[in-house]
C-alpha cells in the first residue's frame, strides 16, 4: 500500500503539488493500483535479502558452536584434564580451568562488572515512519573514551552507516547499525517507540556519533556527550574491576583467561568469592564427560543449522564430517578399541555416548594412558579438534569465504532495494501529479497516452 506520507514528504511538510493543492485519497488509490504490478519484484527483493540474512545468521552460530566447542577441547590440554575449578561464591563468577592451571585457592573480590554504552533516542510515534526527506545521511561512529576533559578516540576503526529513502525509519535505521556490526535495536516507551544504540563491553568502547546529510537524520541521531544531544545515555560504558589475592585487575570483557593462569573467569556479579583449583587423576572422568556432551551439543547444534539456516551449505557439511572423524579416531592415532576400553562410542546418529564405569575402571587401572587419548602432544582428541577448529574458522576457511560472499550478496540487495524505492518514489510522484490535474480538470482517469518514468521493469533491466 502508498502510504500518503511517503508521497507527501516529496513536496515539503506542504503536501503541495506546485500549487495543486493535497492529493486527495482517491489520488492514493489510483497512485497504489497503478504501481501494484511492481509489488512482486520488491517481494522477491525482500525475499532474496531475508534468506541471505538468515544464512549470515546461521554462519554467525555456527562460528560460535565451534568456538565453544574449541574451548572445552583447549581446556583438556596439558594438565587441564586432570584438573578442576570450583568457586565458593554464587552469582559471582563462573570458572573453569585449562592446561596451566595449577592446585591452589585465590580469593576474588569483583566490585564492578564490564558494561557498553547505551544511546536512546527519543520517541516516535511509530517505528516504520519515515524520519527525515530520505535525502542521503552518512553516519560515524567512532569508538573511544569518554571523559571529563572530552572525546579521546580509541584505535577500532571508524563505522560508517548510510540511511536514505529506504531505510530511514527507527526499525531501517537499527538494522543499518546492525550490519555495521553496532548493536541497536527498537525498544517501546511509554509513548511510542525509540531507537537503543549500545556499545561493546568496556570503557573504551564509548561512541561518538556524527552526521552528515539530511538534517533531521542528523538532529536525531548526532552524540558527543553533549547535553543538548537528542540521544540520552542511559548507560555509561565502564571496565570490571576485580581483586585476585589482592592485587587489582581490570577487565574491558566480563570474561578475563589471565587473571589468574590457567584459570577462564566469567564474571557474573558483585561480589566475593574463593576459587579452589584441585588437580589430580580423579577429575579425568569429570572432564572426559563434559567434553563427550560438548561434542553431544555441538552435533546437535549442526545438525539443526544444516537442516536450517545452512541447509546444504559447504561450512557446516565440513565442520560436521571432520570433527565427526576426529572424535571417533583421533586423525588416525587412535584406534576405536582404545576409546570403547575407555568407555567412549557412538550411536548410528553419531551421537557420543560414554560408560561411566567403564571410563572410570579405565582410569584406575591406567590414568596416563587415559589421558593420553585426549591430550598427548598434539595427538591426543582434544589437541586434534582444537588444532582443526582453528582451520575451520580460519581466514581461509569455507566459513570466511561462505560469509564474505553472502555479505556482499547482502550489500548488493540493499543496492537493489535503493533503486527500487527510487525508482516507485520517482513512478509515485508522476503519477500524483497528473491524477491530481485529471481529477481538477475532470480529465479521463484512464491516463491515455501516458509516457511517464520507466517501470522498475525496464529500470533493473
Amino acid at each position: 500500500m502508498i502510504n500518503p506520507s511517503i508521497i507527501s514528504s516529496m513536496y515539503g511538510n506542504s503536501g503541495s503539488l506546485g500549487g495543486l493543492g493535497s492529493p486527495s485519497s482517491a489520488v492514493y488509490a489510483k497512485v497504489e493500483r497503478a504501481l501494484a504490478g511492481q509489488a512482486g519484484v520488491a517481494q522477491r527483493l525482500n525475499t532474496s535479502l531475508a534468506s541471505s540474512q538468515t544464512k549470515l545468521s546461521g554462519l554467525g552460530q555456527l562460528q560460535s558452536a565451534l568456538a565453544d566447542f574449541q574451548a572445552v577441547a583447549k581446556g583438556l590440554s596439558g594438565s587441564g584434564l586432570s584438573t578442576s575449578a570450583t568457586s565458593s561464591g554464587k552469582g559471582v563468577l563462573n570458572v573453569s580451568s585449562g592446561a596451566t592451571a595449577k592446585a591452589g585457592s585465590y580469593a576474588i573480590d569483583v566490585s564492578r562488572l564490564a558494561q557498553g554504552q547505551v544511546l536512546t533516542s527519543e520517541t516516535q510515534l511509530s517505528n516504520s515512519a519515515k524520519i527525515g526527506t530520505g535525502a542521503p545521511a552518512t553516519i560515524k561512529v567512532e569508538f573511544g573514551v569518554q571523559g571529563d576533559k572530552g572525546f579521546t578516540p580509541g584505535k577500532d576503526a571508524v563505522k560508517s552507516i548510510t540511511i536514505d529513502s529506504s531505510n530511514n525509519t527507527l526499525d531501517g535505521i537499527a538494522s543499518a547499525f546492525k550490519a555495521a556490526g553496532i548493536d541497536a535495536s527498537v525498544v517501546k516507551t511509554g509513548g511510542g517507540f525509540a531507537l537503543a544504540i549500545k556499545g561493546a563491553d568496556g570503557e573504551a568502547q564509548s561512541m561518538r556519533i556524527s552526521v552528515t546529510g539530511d538534517a533531521a537524520v542528523k538532529d536525531m541521531l548526532a552524540y558527543n556527550g553533549a547535553a543538548n544531544s537528542k540521544l540520552t545515555q542511559t548507560q555509561a560504558a565502564q571496565d570490571a574491576l576485580l581483586t585476585v589475592n589482592g592485587k587489582q585487575v581490570q577487565s574491558a570483557s566480563n570474561t578475563l583467561d589471565k587473571a589468574v593462569d590457567g584459570l577462564k573467569l566469567t564474571l557474573t556479579g558483585k561480589g566475593k568469592t574463593d576459587v579452589t583449583v584441585t588437580q589430580d587423576a580423579s577429575q579425568i572422568a569429570s572432564n572426559v564427560g563434559k567434553f563427550v556432551e560438548a561434542f553431544n551439543s555441538l552435533n546437535t547444534r549442526l545438525g539443526v543449522l544444516q537442516k536450517g539456516d545452512l541447509k546444504s551449505g559447504n561450512a557446516v557439511t565440513q565442520a560436521s564430517t571432520q570433527l565427526s572423524q576426529l572424535m571417533r579416531t583421533g586423525g588416525g592415532n587412535i584406534s576405536t578399541t582404545a576409546l570403547a576400553d575407555a568407555g567412549i562410542s557412538f550411536d548410528s546418529s553419531g551421537k557420543a555416548q560414554l560408560d561411566e564405569k567403564k571410563l572410570k575402571a579405565a582410569i584406575a587401572a591406567d590414568p596416563a594412558a587415559v589421558s593420553a587419548l585426549f591430550t598427548n602432544g598434539g595427538k591426543g582428541i582434544a589437541d586434534q579438534v582444537a588444532g582443526r577448529i582453528d582451520s575451520l574458522t580460519g581466514a581461509d576457511s569455507a566459513l570466511k569465504r561462505e560469509a564474505a560472499s553472502v555479505g556482499k550478496e547482502i550489500t548488493n540487495l540493499n543496492g537493489k532495494r535503493a533503486e527500487l524505492s527510487k525508482a516507485l518514489t520517482a513512478q509515485a510522484n508522476a503519477l500524483v501529479k497528473l491524477y491530481t490535474q485529471q481529477e481538477q480538470m475532470g480529465s479521463n482517469p484512464a491516463l491515455p497516452g501516458y509516457t511517464g518514468p520507466r517501470s522498475l521493469f525496464d529500470m533493473l533491466a
